[in-house]
């Protein structure tokens, strides 16, 4: 049992509620603590990424991430026939900045995919829209917004693709432990004064099944995540393309290594001011909660909705493809000094490099719909030409 001490408003009403209703599993905790109107980590204002947050994406270290991702949705829209309408949908695009990283790119690179170019951003938080119109306004003419309930019910019917970055890492989870009495769900109490950790019965057979189904077996003792908006989220995405790609960044890994016996604690961390925890109970909603996310689960959802698996491996695998190498050879062709030819080889290297980077610790997940055996450039052999 856990015992935490917390005093921010949003704490003090989730207590309340406890109070009043009786415990709640910790993705209810969770899911409050992240996107309750107004006060979450996510629906509350302030900078959340960046120099001036609580952590970095690969966004933020260099505009080159955009710029590759940018690169492969080109060939997303060769591979599509070179429509004359292309939708680039984007789940979670927070301030904006991987938006105009890759308009910016594609209206340099490709013109013909650029005039019929549609951007839509699918944000929850509500106040982000105007934010994201004014960081984006040189590119005004193709922007449009969604919002998630209309991707979740399907209604976009779009050709060209769904991205997101580190999208589903903030997804509400489950938490569950083997003990000597089977499988128990973590369920969240309080005395009035702080949160309490219980361990109960499961509060849906499909944490059991989710288990069974990527054949995981827990130790006793053994903590793990499960998250089951993520598979619901990709058969959404999946209903709302007619035609084309969805294209995943996030941390994690397949069920057997997520799920591995020396993972005994799960995953589950916490960011405030760079600094990492592991207490979500105190600075509730305003601190970042996130989990490691299985892959094998959004693979497994695709295939059911209708989306093949094209492409999954480390985000450096995926940069060198769509052509890091290349990219850096033009930066630093563009530099005039040499402190600015530095720069840019630091940040694209801790986008590449394992151990310390970003390079083996994020994963890209491409899945198609409508296109058989997609030759994609993160395909390619690295340097080489298509």
């Amino acid at each position: 049992m856990t015992e935490n001490r917390t005093n921010t408003k949003l704490a003090r009403i989730i207590m309340d509620r406890i109070t009043a209703q009786g415990e709640i599993t910790f993705a209810k905790f969770m899911e409050a603590a992240l996107y309750e109107p107004g006060l979450g980590y996510y629906t509350s204002a302030g900078r959340k990424v960046g120099a001036e947050g609580d952590f970095y994406t690969s966004m933020n270290v260099h505009g080159a991430f955009g710029r590759l991702i940018a690169k492969e949705i080109c060939r997303f829209w060769e591979l599509l026939g070179s429509p004359a309408a292309f939708t680039i949908a984007e789940a979670g695009a927070g301030g904006g900045q991987l938006a105009l990283d890759i308009l910016d790119a594609v209206c340099e690179l490709n013109q013909p995919l650029y005039g019929g170019l549609t951007y839509r951003p699918i944000e929850k938080e509500p106040t982000l829209q105007d934010a994201q119109a004014a960081f984006l306004a040189r590119h005004g003419e193709r922007l449009s917004w969604s919002s998630p309930e209309s991707l979740a019910a399907g209604e976009l019917q779009l050709t060209g693709c769904i991205i997101s970055n580190e999208l589903f890492d903030a997804m509400p989870v489950h938490v569950v432990e083997m003990t000597n009495d089977g499988l128990k769900e973590l369920f969240i109490g309080s005395d009035g004064d702080g949160f309490l950790e219980r361990l109960r019965a499961p509060s849906t057979p499909e944490l059991t099944a989710y288990l069974e189904k990527f054949q995981v077996t827990l130790q006793p003792g053994q903590r793990a995540e499960i998250n089951l908006c993520a598979p619901a989220w990709i058969a959404a995405a999946a209903s709302s393309l007619e035609r084309g790609f969805v294209l995943t960044v996030d941390y994690g890994y397949l069920a057997e290594e997520l799920y591995a016996p020396q993972r005994r604690g799960g995953t589950l961390l916490c960011y405030h001011k760079h600094t990492t925890g592991e207490n979500p109970y105190v600075l509730v909603g305003e601190q970042d909660i996130t989990t490691h996310i299985n892959f094998s689960a959004l693979m497994a959802a695709g295939e059911d909705a209708g989306l093949a698996t094209a492409w999954y491996g480390e985000q450096y695998r995926f940069l060198l493809g769509t052509g890091l190498l290349e990219e850096l050879i033009r930066l630093e062709a563009q530099a005039t000094t040499e402190p600015e030819r530095l720069k840019h080889r630091l940040a694209l290297k801790k986008l590449m490099l394992p151990e310390g980077g970003m390079g083996d610790t994020f994963k890209v997940l491409i899945q198609a719909k409508g296109v058989e055996n997609p030759q994609l450039l993160c395909m390619r052999k690295w340097g080489a030409g298509l």
